[in-house]
């Protein structure tokens, strides 16, 4: 099973910052486009950010101007960077991985790195 390693999260004051990182195998990191989805409680999980393999990022409106997702491909890691962050950005944060195998989406997820948002 592929698996991609977070790190990042935390605690931190509403108006904060934080930067999550993501690691993957090389062999998925170079042909996925990365992302980042979160899931607050009682809440479905949803898109914040991705980024294609030739960088292209795209983002909910929730977190345009504030987030910012970047790949570096020579460590085969996705960051994302929260400025601003707000109480409703409290959520646990999961890394994604989306190829294309054989015409098929396939889809790798890592285990969640939880985000507090609070004073």
């Amino acid at each position: 099973q592929v698996q991609l390693m977070e790190s990042g999260g935390g605690l931190v004051q509403p108006g904060g910052s934080l930067r999550l990182s993501c690691t993957a195998p090389r062999s998925i990191f170079s042909a996925a486009t990365m992302g980042w989805y979160r899931q607050a409680p009682g809440k479905q999980r949803e898109l914040v950010a991705t980024i294609t393999t030739r960088g292209n990022p795209n983002y909910a409106d929730s977190v345009k101007g504030r987030f910012t997702i970047s790949r570096d491909n020579a460590k085969n890691t996705v960051y994302l960077q929260m400025n601003s962050l707000k109480p409703e950005d409290t959520a646990v944060y999961y890394c994604n991985a989306q190829r294309q195998i054989l015409g098929i989406q396939s889809d790798s997820w890592g285990q969640g790195t939880q985000v507090t948002v609070s004073s």
